[in-house]
């Protein structure tokens, strides 16, 4: 089992910036993938960003490609979203989750899931 819990959300204005962070609780940490996912008030939750293992492998939505970028430290047990050119469209809450096994898009297919950090980007 992992236990996750995001944090860095917060409010920002149009074009800035935010990281977060969602630190993962338990010993094989590296043996999951991550990913990233977002829900806005009254829409369903929509795949952002995910993460091999090994951190070698990455994709994202299209909505959010050469704007976001996932990482992750294993030594740490962390998995970042760094978000730039932030937009009033990116505002929801952020959750990762994580999964053994390879990285996929379908939410339905995470084991884990951490509590969520807002995000709100003010035009």
């Amino acid at each position: 089992q992992v236990q996750l819990v995001e944090s860095g959300g917060g409010l920002v204005q149009a074009g800035g910036s935010l990281r977060l962070s969602c630190a993962a609780a338990g010993r094989t940490f590296s043996s999951y993938a991550m990913g990233w996912f977002r829900q806005a008030p009254g829409k369903e939750r929509d795949f952002v960003a995910h993460i091999n293992w090994s951190g070698g492998s990455l994709y994202y939505a299209d909505s959010v490609k050469g704007r976001f970028t996932i990482s992750r430290d294993n030594t740490k047990n962390t998995v970042y979203l760094q978000m730039t050119s932030l937009k009033p469209e990116d505002t929801a809450v952020y959750f990762c989750a994580a999964r053994v096994g390879s990285a996929v898009r379908s939410n339905s297919a995470y084991d884990y899931w951490g509590q969520g950090t807002q995000v709100t980007v003010s035009s």
